[in-house]
Protein backbone atom coordinates (compact mmCIF):
# COMPACT_ATOMS: atom_id res chain seq x y z
CA UNK A 1 0.00 0.00 0.00
CA UNK A 2 3.20 2.48 0.60
CA UNK A 3 4.30 1.64 -2.35
CA UNK A 4 0.97 2.91 -4.57
CA UNK A 5 1.02 5.68 -2.23
CA UNK A 6 3.93 6.93 -2.78
CA UNK A 7 3.80 6.11 -6.83
CA UNK A 8 0.55 8.36 -7.00
CA UNK A 9 2.01 11.06 -4.89
CA UNK A 10 4.68 11.29 -6.65
CA UNK A 11 3.40 11.12 -10.08
CA UNK A 12 1.04 13.64 -8.79
CA UNK A 13 3.67 16.21 -7.69
CA UNK A 14 5.21 15.68 -11.12
CA UNK A 15 1.76 16.59 -12.61
CA UNK A 16 1.75 19.26 -10.84
CA UNK A 17 5.16 20.75 -12.10
CA UNK A 18 4.26 20.02 -15.12
CA UNK A 19 1.35 22.39 -14.47
CA UNK A 20 3.14 24.85 -12.47
CA UNK A 21 6.69 25.09 -14.73
CA UNK A 22 7.29 25.60 -18.50
CA UNK A 23 10.32 23.43 -18.39
CA UNK A 24 8.93 20.15 -17.65
CA UNK A 25 6.67 18.36 -20.19
CA UNK A 26 4.15 15.57 -19.39
CA UNK A 27 1.67 14.28 -21.96
CA UNK A 28 -0.51 12.53 -19.53
CA UNK A 29 -1.26 11.15 -15.76
CA UNK A 30 -0.59 7.55 -17.27
CA UNK A 31 3.40 8.94 -18.24
CA UNK A 32 3.95 10.80 -14.94
CA UNK A 33 2.63 7.16 -12.86
CA UNK A 34 5.20 5.50 -15.44
CA UNK A 35 8.35 8.29 -14.38
CA UNK A 36 7.31 7.95 -11.32
CA UNK A 37 7.75 4.51 -11.22
CA UNK A 38 10.96 4.39 -13.56
CA UNK A 39 12.67 7.13 -11.06
CA UNK A 40 11.75 4.81 -8.12
CA UNK A 41 13.29 1.76 -9.71
CA UNK A 42 16.37 3.68 -10.97
CA UNK A 43 17.12 5.40 -7.54
CA UNK A 44 16.56 1.66 -5.99
CA UNK A 45 19.07 -0.02 -8.00
CA UNK A 46 21.59 2.39 -9.98
CA UNK A 47 20.90 5.07 -7.61
CA UNK A 48 22.11 2.94 -4.86
CA UNK A 49 25.03 2.11 -6.23
CA UNK A 50 25.94 6.44 -6.90
CA UNK A 51 24.87 7.12 -3.53
CA UNK A 52 26.93 4.73 -1.99
CA UNK A 53 30.32 5.28 -3.79
CA UNK A 54 29.54 9.12 -3.30
CA UNK A 55 28.46 8.97 0.04
CA UNK A 56 32.29 7.31 0.99
CA UNK A 57 34.13 10.15 -0.66
CA UNK A 58 32.34 12.52 1.56
CA UNK A 59 32.46 10.31 4.83
CA UNK A 60 29.15 10.71 4.83
CA UNK A 61 28.73 14.35 5.53
CA UNK A 62 26.76 15.14 2.51
CA UNK A 63 24.27 12.69 2.50
CA UNK A 64 21.11 14.77 1.83
CA UNK A 65 22.73 16.58 -1.15
CA UNK A 66 24.17 13.58 -2.36
CA UNK A 67 20.38 11.85 -2.26
CA UNK A 68 18.95 14.93 -3.83
CA UNK A 69 21.95 14.90 -6.76
CA UNK A 70 21.16 11.45 -7.19
CA UNK A 71 17.74 11.83 -7.46
CA UNK A 72 18.31 14.70 -10.07
CA UNK A 73 20.34 12.77 -12.02
CA UNK A 74 17.89 9.87 -11.96
CA UNK A 75 15.25 12.13 -13.32
CA UNK A 76 17.18 12.86 -16.29
CA UNK A 77 18.14 9.61 -17.02
CA UNK A 78 14.28 9.20 -17.56
CA UNK A 79 13.97 11.71 -19.15
CA UNK A 80 16.35 10.65 -21.60
CA UNK A 81 14.16 7.14 -22.04
CA UNK A 82 10.44 8.49 -22.04
CA UNK A 83 9.41 9.93 -25.21
CA UNK A 84 6.19 11.59 -23.15
CA UNK A 85 8.59 13.64 -20.39
CA UNK A 86 10.92 16.00 -21.20
CA UNK A 87 12.66 18.72 -18.84
CA UNK A 88 15.01 21.45 -20.07
CA UNK A 89 17.41 21.68 -17.88
CA UNK A 90 18.88 21.01 -14.36
CA UNK A 91 17.06 23.05 -12.13
CA UNK A 92 13.41 21.86 -13.07
CA UNK A 93 14.94 18.38 -12.45
CA UNK A 94 15.99 19.66 -8.95
CA UNK A 95 12.90 21.40 -8.26
CA UNK A 96 10.91 18.42 -8.99
CA UNK A 97 13.13 16.20 -6.45
CA UNK A 98 12.78 18.38 -3.99
CA UNK A 99 9.73 18.94 -4.03
CA UNK A 100 8.68 15.09 -4.22
CA UNK A 101 11.01 14.69 -1.21
CA UNK A 102 8.82 17.12 0.68
CA UNK A 103 5.53 15.52 -0.53
CA UNK A 104 6.70 12.01 0.25
CA UNK A 105 7.42 13.52 3.70
CA UNK A 106 4.48 15.36 4.34
CA UNK A 107 2.39 12.24 3.12
CA UNK A 108 4.73 9.87 5.58
CA UNK A 109 4.18 12.72 8.93
CA UNK A 110 -0.31 12.93 8.08
CA UNK A 111 0.01 9.27 8.27
CA UNK A 112 1.97 8.48 11.17
CA UNK A 113 4.85 6.75 9.47
CA UNK A 114 6.27 5.61 12.59
CA UNK A 115 3.81 4.12 14.56
CA UNK A 116 5.79 0.47 13.52
CA UNK A 117 8.96 1.70 15.21
CA UNK A 118 7.36 3.37 18.57
CA UNK A 119 5.03 -0.30 19.07
CA UNK A 120 8.50 -2.06 19.11
CA UNK A 121 10.08 0.96 20.87
CA UNK A 122 7.36 0.08 23.71
CA UNK A 123 7.58 -3.93 23.92
CA UNK A 124 10.68 -3.92 25.78
CA UNK A 125 10.40 -1.20 28.07
CA UNK A 126 7.07 -3.35 29.24
CA UNK A 127 8.80 -6.12 29.82
CA UNK A 128 11.94 -4.63 31.58
CA UNK A 129 9.36 -2.90 34.38
CA UNK A 130 7.42 -6.26 34.52
CA UNK A 131 10.62 -7.77 34.85
CA UNK A 132 12.10 -5.08 37.60
CA UNK A 133 8.27 -5.47 39.93
CA UNK A 134 8.85 -9.09 39.74
CA UNK A 135 12.65 -8.91 41.30
CA UNK A 136 11.53 -5.99 43.50
CA UNK A 137 8.67 -8.31 44.94
CA UNK A 138 10.90 -11.13 45.26
CA UNK A 139 14.02 -9.25 47.03
CA UNK A 140 11.32 -7.55 49.08
CA UNK A 141 10.29 -11.10 50.24
CA UNK A 142 13.70 -12.72 51.00
CA UNK A 143 14.39 -9.13 53.14
CA UNK A 144 11.40 -9.60 55.11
Amino acid sequence: MDFILTLLVSAGVIMLLAYALPQVHVKSFMTALWVAFLIGLFNATIGWLLRGVLNLVSFFLLEAIIGLIVTVLMIKLVDKLVGNFKVDGWWPALIIAIATAIALALVGWARGGDEEYAKLDNQPRLEQYFAQTETTEANTIRFI
